[in-house]
């Protein structure tokens, strides 16, 4: 039988184990770890201030989240190539526009909805700087919208998505137009639901998402021509 130290020594390793998995999950999600960087035990837990056996616990957790891959060499921060990448924003349509249509049979939470589209209204006279949190207030605004339509599965099916395309699009720094583009549609999409107009909010929202992939994908593979194109040259 267990004594009451071994067990509140295990609860404490628990516990930890669970702090270090989420610092972990969220500095992945947010780009503060570099993707091309191995994920070394020993320098995990020098930076989190732990042991190595709760950084190891939580690698394997995700690993098995899939934010986490292993290559030949070790452990590295998940990154999708440009069919997968394309295959998570086919996913995020699918699951956003059934929440459109979800929206337009069941009703909606107008709360949800009217607070994010007072936030969008807030921006567009005061437009955000590219970044983190610009990332953020665009997945809360989709996040939110599903949210309204009153299936909880669908949001948090939506949020992992998010966690897996978030690098990407953290490092994809937008222009001011496009930011006020952005701004335009989230709140043209959330007036729409409001005036109880889903067809014309499901359009909206379709060409919103259809613009964010052909965006995203384009960046992507820009990107991996430049990266082409440094491995070709010298200094």
């Amino acid at each position: 039988m267990a004594s009451r130290g071994t067990t509140a020594a295990g609860g404490a390793g628990r516990r930890l184990g669970e702090r270090v998995y989420e610092a972990l999950r969220r500095d992945l999600a947010a780009g503060v770890i570099v993707p091309t960087e191995r994920l070394r035990e020993e320098r995990l837990a020098e930076n989190y201030g732990v042991s190595r056996t709760p950084v190891r616990e939580a690698l394997a957790r995700l690993q098995a989240d899939g934010l986490v891959q292993r290559l030949a060499d070790g452990l590295y921060p998940y990154r999708p190539r440009l069919r997968e990448l394309d295959q998570l924003f086919e996913l995020r349509i699918l699951l956003e526009a059934r929440g459109i249509e979800r929206l337009g049979a069941t009703g909606h939470d107008r709360d949800l909805v009217g607070a994010e589209l007072a936030v969008w209204r807030r921006l567009r006279d005061d437009p955000p700087a590219p970044g983190p949190a610009l990332v953020a207030a665009d997945e809360q605004f989709h996040t939110a919208l599903l949210a309204a339509a009153g299936n909880q599965a669908l949001t948090e099916a939506l949020a992992a998505v998010y966690t897996r395309v978030r690098p990407v699009r953290t490092l994809d720094l937008p222009t001011p137009e496009r930011i006020a583009a952005m701004t335009a549609e989230h709140i043209g999409i959330a007036e729409r639901v409001l005036d109880g107009d889903p067809d014309h909010a499901l359009r909206a929202l379709l060409a919103h998402l259809d613009s964010a992939r052909t965006h995203a994908l384009a960046r992507a593979r820009q990107a991996l021509e430049l990266t082409k194109l440094g491995r070709a040259m010298r200094d």
